[in-house]
C-alpha cells in the first residue's frame, strides 16, 4: 500500500510529500494535518517570510568537504533539524509515532513526540534517547505532577512544555471538513474511508486488528478518550489559569533538559530561562493557534539576543534547506519540521521519513557549499540580504546576533 523505494525517488522535495498525502489520506485527516486556523494568515506567513531574505554567497572557496553535523547539549546530531510534535500521527500512518521515532534514530536527529499522540509514551521511549516528549499541561497541579512522574519513569531525558494553548483554537477548517476529536461515526466518514482504500487497508484496518481502537494516551497519567466515538467527549482540560508558577514546579520535579515551546516574546523567553529552561523553541504552533500571530522567523533574533545562555530553536514553516539556513543565520541552533514528516510517514512509512530527511539534509549540505562555507557554524547574518523593501528583518542584518 505504501510508496515503494522506486516511487519515493519521484518525490524530490518536502512539498512533494504533501501532494502525495493529499491523494492518500481521507479528506478529513488531510484537512486536520494541513490546515491552520481562521484565515490561515499565520500559517501562510510562516512560509512567505523566508522570501524576504536572499543569500549572499562567497565564491572560489574549497567546499569539497561540507559538515552539517550540529552539537546540542553534548550530543552531535547528523543535521540541525528534527521532527516537530504532531498529534494523531498513528492514525495518518500505521504506527506513525513509532515510524517517525525509528527513522529519527536511524538518521541521528531528534524526534519530539506529541502529547496528543495515540501511542503510549512508554512504547516510543523504548526506541531511544533521541526521542523527546512534548506535554500539554493538564489543568490541575496534581494531574501535572502525575504526568511528569510518568514521563520520567518512562526514561525520557528531554521534556518540551508547549505553552501557546491556553484555550482551544478556532479551527474552522476542521469543522468544515467534518473533523472532530474524537471523530464521530457518520456516512460521510465512511465514504471518505471507502474512497481512500490505500489508507483504509494500509493504516486504519491494520491498526484496529493489531492495536484496537486508538486512544489519546498521553495527555494525562492515565488513558484518554478513543479517537473514534459516537458519544465520548475528549477532555480538553482548561489551561487558561496556568501561569509561571506551574512551570517553576515542573522545573523542580524534572531532572532532565526542560524546553519551552510556543514562545514569540523575548521577555517571556527570558522569564523561562530565569526559571530554569534549558532551551527555547520559537513557534506559533505552525499557524494552528492564534491566527495573525507573528511568524517565528521575525522574532527569532531578538529572542536569541535575550537568551544567550541556552540554545534557541525554531519551528513553523521550514520546508527547504534554504529555510533552515536562514533561521540558523538569524541565530537558531536547531529547527523542527512537522507536517512534511507526517506526510512522509503516511505515504512511505519509515522509508518515506528517511527519504524526506535525506532530501532536507542534502539541501542543507548543497546550500552550505553554495554559500562558500564548509560548516554550519560559519553561517551568520553576513550570508543574508533583505530582498523585500522595508522588511522588518532588515534591522537584524546589520549587526551579528
Amino acid at each position: 500500500m505504501l510508496y515503494t523505494k522506486r516511487k519515493l525517488k519521484n518525490l524530490l522535495s518536502l512539498d512533494d510529500f504533501e501532494a502525495a498525502a493529499r491523494r492518500y489520506l481521507p479528506h478529513v485527516l488531510f484537512a486536520y494535518v494541513s490546515g491552520g486556523v481562521e484565515t490561515n494568515t499565520s500559517m501562510n506567513q510562516n512560509r512567505t517570510v523566508f522570501e524576504e531574505l536572499g543569500f549572499i554567497p562567497r565564491v572560489m572557496r574549497d567546499v569539497s568537504n561540507v559538515d552539517i553535523q550540529t552539537d546540542l547539549w553534548g550530543h552531535t546530531y547528523a543535521a540541525p533539524f528534527g521532527i516537530a510534535p504532531m498529534g494523531l500521527s498513528a492514525i495518518t500512518a500505521y504506527q506513525g509515532d513509532l515510524v517517525q521515532a525509528h527513522a529519527a534514530g536511524q538518521f541521528n536527529v531528534p524526534m519530539i513526540m506529541s502529547g496528543s499522540s495515540l501511542t503510549r509514551l512508554e512504547d516510543v521511549a523504548a526506541v531511544g534517547k533521541h526521542v523527546w516528549f512534548q506535554a500539554y499541561l493538564p489543568g490541575k497541579m496534581g494531574q501535572i505532577e502525575a504526568l511528569i512522574t510518568r514521563i520520567q519513569a518512562a526514561g525520557y531525558e528531554k521534556l518540551v512544555i508547549t505553552v501557546d494553548t491556553p484555550v482551544a483554537a478556532n479551527r474552522e477548517n476542521n469543522v468544515r471538513a467534518g473533523f472532530s476529536t474524537p471523530l464521530r461515526p457518520s456516512l460521510d466518514l465512511l465514504v471518505d474511508g471507502i474512497t481512500h482504500p490505500r489508507w483504509t487497508l494500509g493504516t486504519f484496518l491494520p491498526t484496529l486488528l493489531h492495536k484496537g481502537m486508538p486512544h489519546f494516551e498521553n495527555n494525562y497519567a492515565t488513558r484518554g478518550a478513543p479517537i473514534v466515538s459516537r458519544s465520548v467527549l475528549r477532555d480538553f482540560s482548561d489551561r487558561s489559569h496556568l501561569n509561571w508558577s506551574y512551570f517553576e514546579r515542573i522545573r523542580q520535579m524534572w531532572p532532565g533538559k526542560l524546553i519551552i515551546k510556543g514562545v514569540l516574546s523575548a521577555p517571556d523567553a527570558r522569564i523561562a530561562v530565569d526559571l530554569g529552561a534549558d532551551g527555547i523553541i520559537v513557534s506559533n504552533h505552525g499557524g494552528r493557534q492564534l491566527d495573525g500571530s507573528v511568524a517565528p522567523l521575525r522574532v527569532l533574533p531578538e529572542i536569541v539576543r535575550a537568551c544567550p545562555s541556552v540554545p534557541v530553536m525554531m519551528d513553523s514553516g521550514i520546508r527547504r534547506g534554504a529555510d533552515a539556513i536562514k533561521a540558523l543565520a538569524l541565530g537558531a541552533r536547531f529547527v523542527f519540521v512537522g507536517r512534511p514528516f507526517n506526510y512522509a510517514a503516511a505515504v512511505g512509512g519509515e522509508t518515506g521519513v528517511l527519504h524526506a530527511m535525506e532530501l532536507l539534509a542534502m539541501e542543507l549540505q548543497r546550500n552550505t557549499a553554495m554559500l562558500g562555507l564548509t560548516r554550519l557554524s560559519e553561517v551568520d547574518v553576513s550570508c543574508l540580504h533583505a530582498v523585500v523593501a522595508g522588511t522588518g528583518l532588515q534591522q537584524y542584518l546589520t549587526t551579528s546576533i
